[in-house]
């Protein structure tokens, strides 16, 4: 795993925001979004720094061998699967979850899968269900002897794994603190509820993402329409250097603000881009970040 990977790893892992994180080792937010982007390197002091508020070794940190910890080490889990035969929709209600990752994959088979280091009666308590409804496929975290949603923000590790092949419209209700979307072709996916940090990567779709919380949205790489919908809320997009996008907003009292080495600068969209990016709510503002090259 890179050094980036390695610093957003033990970030997540240790329920903190890249602005919360910034704050503790005494840095500006945006550097912690260069050092996970990759475009920018801590200086030994800073490794330090970091390393120490992790409460890992240097050496650890820099380490390309120490993975990421794996699904199949966490104490606690349950995993639901179930075949299917031909293209779907997929209503997805999760409620709370503190990270949720949602793939396309080559197989037969939707897989989903929940974690935790904390719940011991999670197999109990936690259960997902999957109906099979024509064209649709209902699927949905229900909760059991008083576990709350609350519970559930704490600690809880969602993934989904949906066959590329048989991949239709998809919605997404949750409340998480993280969720990526990644290796997804289809015509649309809709995310509603409220998530404080969206990654998107290899994606070839139409996402909405309806929250009101503020966000970090980080496109690795997508091709498509990107919506964002926020009622009071400020949120900052983050994209590649190479990214070509066009913009618009919409609503009332919404902005849209560009961001390039630290510094507001004019428009860079590109009238004439394939890709296309959309803001609409009321009285929300949208930071869009180059990330540097």
């Amino acid at each position: 795993m890179t050094l980036e990977e390695q610093i957003k790893h033990y970030r997540k892992q240790a329920g903190l925001s890249q602005e919360k994180m910034a704050e503790k080792i005494g840095v500006s937010r945006q550097a912690i979004t260069k050092w996970e982007n990759g475009t920018g390197t801590p200086d030994i002091a800073n490794l330090m720094a970091i390393a120490d508020l992790f409460q890992i070794s240097v050496d650890e940190l820099l380490s390309n061998e120490k993975s990421e910890k794996k699904q199949s080490d966490y104490i606690y889990e349950s995993r639901t699967e179930y075949d299917i035969d031909g293209k779907k929709n997929f209503d997805i209600k999760l409620g709370g979850a503190y990270a949720v990752d949602l793939k396309a994959y080559h197989g037969e088979k939707i897989k989903v899968a929940m974690f935790s280091n904390v719940y011991k009666n999670l197999l109990a308590d936690y259960k997902i269900k999957i109906d099979d409804i024509k064209n649709r496929i209902d699927i949905d975290l229900n909760r059991f002897n008083e576990a709350s949603e609350a519970d559930a923000k704490e600690s809880l590790v969602i993934t989904i794994l949906i066959p590329v092949k048989y991949i239709g419209k998809i919605e997404l209700s949750v409340n998480a603190g993280t969720l990526n979307i990644t290796d997804i072709e289809n015509e649309h996916i809709e995310v509603n509820g409220k998530i404080s940090e969206v990654t998107l990567q290899g994606n070839k779709s139409e996402i909405e993402i309806d929250s009101n919380l503020d966000m970090q949205i980080s496109v690795l790489s997508h091709e498509g329409a990107l919506e964002i919908n926020q009622l009071s809320a400020t949120s900052r997009l983050t994209i590649p250097a190479d990214y070509r996008f066009r913009s618009t907003k919409k609503g009332i009292a919404t902005h849209i603000y560009y961001e390039r080495q630290g510094k507001k600068v004019d428009d860079f969209s590109d009238a004439e881009a394939d890709n296309y990016i959309e803001f609409n709510g009321i009285k929300s503002e949208l930071v869009i970040v180059e990330a540097e090259a």
